[in-house]
């Protein structure tokens, strides 16, 4: 019996991070008597008046939204970094160190519709939260405090999402999180060694091979990565190594939003839920210095497995020794590649 990767247990490497997967597609086929959630209403009004970033509400400690058309902006009520920390630091030896963190945490209205998600917005208001996420950039970045700018997207319940409202958030922070700081390393020995992009020669191989991409225009492509952990996982690439959303060309901001668009119609039209996942855009530091090794890429970590209802765990041996899954990213990238590429909810209303 000769080895398949498809069929048999197997380790990935993931090179932008240093981090090994345990794939273990057979697993797929055992019986499921585990957890079964009954799917969200997902019919939402366009204003709902106890919703805190609808138009025109009333948000936590009495700051009120103002009647916003479009995108809007605000520092959380309930930020995880404060830009008024005072400095100071603890080292009690050798075991026992802790450091002041500051920072500023915005969060972002994508629309002043409650009832839409991203696949459901047209085009070019996706293309205006583009431009939000790059003003936001420049001006978190550019504070002298800040080091790092986190933009993300938190969409359903079971990710940790309180409301569903369609937003995302910025946390910008002193120091580097730490899974940036894992990719700027292994990034930085790549491009020293080859003098190119880790991710520049990874978007080439897998344009050649084709099998776990997704989607792709002039300037972005989507698919899913060798080294995946969630069952749907997926990455946003951009053709041209550029370190940071502001060096992105006006056309390659609306290529952004595009991508995003059908990237998360796949998602939706997978289960004809709507889908949910965490994202974020990962790029370089603003720390001022110079990172020619950073190329601009935005991460989706999706937890449906097997229906609009049955999640993936990280438990047990995920939690303790290392992160496993069940289906192959080939498997996975097949399946949202074949998927209708127009939102299953328009072709109902059709």
């Amino acid at each position: 019996m000769s080895f398949n990767i498809e069929e048999h247990p197997h380790r990935r490497y993931n090179p932008l991070t240093g981090d090994w997967i345990l794939v273990s597609s057979h697993r797929a086929k055992r019986p499921w008597q585990g957890q079964v959630e009954k799917p969200a209403n997902q019919e939402r009004p366009k204003h709902d008046p106890g919703c805190y970033l609808c138009p025109g509400n009333e948000r936590a400690g009495g700051h009120k939204n103002p009647h916003y058309k479009g995108t809007y902006v605000f520092t959380n009520d309930f930020s995880a970094l404060l830009s008024d920390t005072p400095s100071g630091e603890l080292n009690d030896g050798e075991l026992f160190t802790a450091k002041a963190e500051r920072g500023i945490c915005k969060v972002i209205c994508f629309s002043e519709d409650h009832s839409l998600t991203i696949p459901e917005m047209e085009l070019e208001n996706i293309r205006k939260v583009v431009d939000l996420w790059c003003e936001q950039f420049q001006e978190l970045g550019n504070a002298p405090q800040i080091n790092y700018v986190q933009i993300f997207e938190n969409k359903g319940a079971i990710m940790g999402c309180s409301n569903p409202h369609p937003h995302g958030q910025i946390w910008s922070s002193e120091g580097i999180p730490a899974e940036p700081e894992k990719e700027g390393k292994t990034q930085k020995a790549y491009f020293e060694k080859h003098g190119r992009t880790l991710l520049n020669d990874y978007l080439e191989s897998e344009l050649k091979k084709e099998i776990r991409l997704l989607v792709q225009n002039d300037s972005f492509v989507a698919l899913v990565p060798f080294w995946a952990v969630w069952p749907f996982e997926a990455m946003i690439v951009s053709k041209r190594p550029v370190q940071n959303i502001l060096q992105l060309k006006d056309t390659e901001r609306t290529h952004l939003a595009d991508i995003y668009k059908k990237l998360t119609i796949m998602y939706d039209n997978l289960f004809k839920t709507s889908f949910a996942y965490s994202a974020g855009l990962h790029q370089a530091p603003t720390d001022g210095k110079d990172y020619p090794e950073w190329h601009l890429h935005m991460h989706f970590y999706p937890p449906l497995l097997r229906s609009a209802t049955i999640k993936k765990f990280m438990v047990g041996y995920e939690m303790l020794a290392t992160p496993q899954r069940d289906i192959t990213a080939e498997q996975a990238a097949r399946r949202l590649r074949d998927l209708p590429k127009t939102h299953y909810r328009k072709s109902i209303n059709q």
